[in-house]
């Protein structure tokens, strides 16, 4: 006679872990195809690059021109939307001005407008004989349209919101406590903010500026439409890369390759500035 032999069982996860599991599952494959959809054009425009022919294409006067117009340009638009931003994000969230809403709303709006309508409003404001560029045309003799100024404020235009939101969020949390204890003590207007507000905006001032200085530098309709594409004036690098991808498909993935190449090392090395060295 045989003794029975007692197998164990396998016991199923209790059904919590099942979720967990399965949670984290959908949750890796939806982030992989989420970097996916970040990734795979980068690597097809690597895999494009006609490596032979890439010198030659970056060393030519288009692409030398356009890129120096596109630095100076979103330096200098850079500089304005720091200059203009952080006095109307103040505006919105230190002061009691009836409307504020609505002038929030204002300046949000490039950031959900299609640019080449802010392009066609911006012709229609500071155009030869716009509203306010027929003045600026007669009294001043400036004329902003179709000029290097005109791709420096159409790249204000369309960048100014990414300051402006992100000052307004960092204003907002931004310790009142402290401000007002410095004030008490005599500290001047001057004084709370330079050595009080600023130190703790500073973080969320630089990452405004980055996000401002990479939206100027990948514009593209307000800037055709309100400054034209002129050679070595006013055509920047995306202007240049839709030029050449009529004409040559090779030079418009170089020239492409070159502003993701600038994009990319700027950003990187400014990482610790605006985004706490992730």
């Amino acid at each position: 006679m045989t003794a029975a032999v007692s197998h164990p069982v396998a016991t199923p996860p209790p059904p919590r872990a099942r979720r967990s599991r399965w949670l984290a599952v959908t949750v890796t494959l939806l982030g992989g195809m989420g970097l996916m959809l970040f990734a795979a054009p980068l690597a097809s425009l690597l895999l494009r690059v006609p490596w032979a022919e890439a010198a030659s294409q970056l060393w030519s006067r288009q692409a030398r021109d356009a890129l120096q117009v596109s630095l100076l340009c979103s330096v200098c638009a850079t500089a304005l939307c720091l200059i203009l931003g952080l006095p109307v994000a103040w505006i919105l969230t230190r002061t009691q001005l009836p409307g504020r809403s609505i002038l929030r709303a204002i300046t949000t709006l490039p950031v959900v407008l299609p640019p080449v309508v802010g392009g066609v409003a911006l012709l229609l404001a500071f155009g030869r004989e716009g509203v306010f560029g027929s003045f600026l045309d007669d009294a001043f003799g400036i004329r902003l349209a179709f000029s290097t100024y005109g791709v420096i404020l159409a790249e204000t235009f369309v960048a100014m919101p990414f300051l402006v939101l992100t000052v307004c969020g960092a204003l907002q949390s931004a310790d009142r406590h402290l401000e007002e204890a410095a004030r008490t003590l005599g500290a001047s207007p001057w004084t709370v903010f330079r050595r009080i507000t600023l130190p703790q905006i500073r973080p969320s001032l630089l990452s405004g500026a980055v996000l401002c200085w990479a939206r100027a530098l990948g514009e593209f309709g307000a800037t055709i439409t309100f400054a034209g594409n002129l050679p070595g004036t006013t055509q920047t690098l995306p202007l240049a890369v839709y030029v050449a991808l009529e004409q040559s498909p090779e030079a418009a993935v170089v020239l492409s390759l070159l502003l993701v190449a600038v994009s990319l090392s700027i950003l990187i090395g400014l990482r610790k500035q605006w985004a706490g060295g992730l």
